[in-house]
């Protein structure tokens, strides 16, 4: 038996919850496609964003730690990936469309700069008299506009629900601009849980590279209830923290975090008598969120990782090395465009150069922006 798109389509109406975002039901791309019949909307967003350029280039993006630290480390593709799985086991428990969850948390960080939150913390300051930067909105414009695959259409023409999703992104560290997608209603429940998804996979996995790298120590955590409670979970109690108890601590967190927030969001679901995915977006805030009983332990250990981690002495030696990679390498092709790239060279012939040279640095990867600056600096390099 073949299950094409209309038999896909049914599935959905079967299995999922009436307050689901449905493929049928999509609002529909900004350039009409003939859909293929094979797969949903949705499983199309979702494979055409697997196939990007930007996507790729996650694989050398910085997370916390810059590539040139170790091979352990997440990147940004990683943390993707780890997004991603979180967001299909929240999407499964809580009948929503897994597709499109997966579609968003693939795409959440597709604008992301190289040298992680450092690098969009400078293209932000160098931006800010021509338009601004921020990630979510590079994600949107790369999907619509900068990745060129098409002959019909700049970008990757995704359904409105995608492209709603990733403007919607919504977590600690990111405030979106939504004011062109519905910005006086809440995302849809499949938005909510890839913002759910990727703050619990970012505070997972930077608890586990920061003991791993030893930037963060037990003795950082042992005041805090939610670190109490992953040792009483795994047994650990004192002494070395050997691999293999890390993974269980991990493991354990994940787990706590993902049941926390499902039974929260079912219950809040069942509470507002939400009936539809209108209903969703019409609630004055988000309903996929940690339990009000958890919720302060989780933003105990996130200062304590913002405290300990994000400001260690050699973290913050990275920023600053990102600081001044970008900085110059800005200040460069603005002031010397001529020794841009042809195809970039063009393209500001078309639009604003500062906002071509931040699209051309947005776009780079660590390693990319790095040799990229040797070879502009150093005279020795060749170019």
């Amino acid at each position: 038996m073949i299950l094409d798109r209309p038999a896909l389509e049914s599935l959905e109406e079967r299995i999922l919850a009436p307050h689901a975002s449905f493929s049928k039901r999509s609002r529909g791309r900004a350039h009409p496609e003939e859909e293929p019949g094979s797969r949903t909307g949705y499983q199309r967003d979702r494979d055409r964003i697997l196939h990007t350029t930007a996507f790729r280039r996650l694989e050398h993006k910085t997370q916390v730690f810059i590539t040139s630290e170790g091979d352990y480390y997440r990147t940004r593709l990683t943390h993707t990936l780890e997004v991603s799985q979180i967001g299909r086991s929240l999407a499964r428990n809580l009948g929503a469309n897994e597709d499109l969850v997966e579609a968003v948390c693939l795409a959440h960080d597709l604008g992301h700069p190289p040298f992680g939150h450092s690098g969009e913390v400078v293209l932000s300051r160098l931006m800010e008299s021509h338009g601004g930067f921020d990630h979510n909105r590079q994600s949107l414009r790369i999907v619509t506009v900068l990745e060129r695959r098409y002959p019909g259409f700049p970008g990757l023409n995704l359904t409105w629900e995608t492209r709603e999703g990733i403007v919607k992104h919504e977590t600690a560290f990111d405030i979106p601009d939504m004011s062109e997608y519905s910005p006086d209603e809440r995302g849809s429940l499949e938005a909510q849980i890839a913002n759910a998804a990727d703050e619990c996979a970012y505070t997972s996995h930077d608890l586990d590279d920061g003991l791993r790298s030893g930037m963060l120590r037990t003795e950082d955590l042992a005041d805090l209830d939610l670190w109490k409670q992953l040792q009483e979970t795994t047994g650990w109690t004192s002494g070395p923290l050997s691999d293999l108890d890390r993974h269980q601590m991990i493991r354990a967190f994940i787990g706590l975090a993902v049941q926390d927030v499902a039974g929260c969001t079912a219950a809040l679901l069942e509470s507002h008598k939400v009936k539809t995915c209108a209903d969703v977006r019409r609630l004055p805030e988000n309903i996929v969120r940690p339990s009000d009983g958890f919720l302060p332990a989780l933003e105990a250990l996130r200062q304590r990782l913002f405290d300990k981690l994000y400001r260690h002495h050699r973290v913050m030696r990275m920023a600053l090395k990102a600081e001044r990679f970008l900085s110059e390498l800005f200040a460069m092709y603005v002031t010397n465009p001529k020794i841009l790239p042809p195809a970039v060279l063009e393209q500001a012939g078309r639009e604003d150069l500062h906002r071509v040279v931040c699209d051309y640095i947005a776009g780079m990867t660590d390693r990319f922006a790095m040799d990229e600056f040797e070879k502009l600096t150093n005279p020795y390099t060749k170019t």
